[in-house]
């Protein structure tokens, strides 16, 4: 009973999403008519690149530290 009223919440708010009017965003507009929604994207693929490694370089630090003790 209580899954399936969750899902039936879940269904509902979906629904709601889809009810919505499409809207233009004039930000993306401008930057995508001037070229510069590329410099968007590759900066935050440089962040997400460099929180990645950060996190895969503390990753193999703790697991040596482990198998020391």
């Amino acid at each position: 009973m209580k899954k399936s009223l969750i899902l039936l919440l879940l269904l509902l708010s979906f629904v709601t999403t889809f009810a919505q009017q499409p809207q233009s965003v004039e930000m993306a507009d401008a930057f995508r008519s001037s070229g510069k929604i590329y410099v968007v994207i590759a900066t935050i693929v440089i962040i997400f690149a460099g929180l990645s490694i950060y996190l895969f370089s503390i990753d193999r630090r703790l697991k040596k530290i482990e198998k020391e003790k």
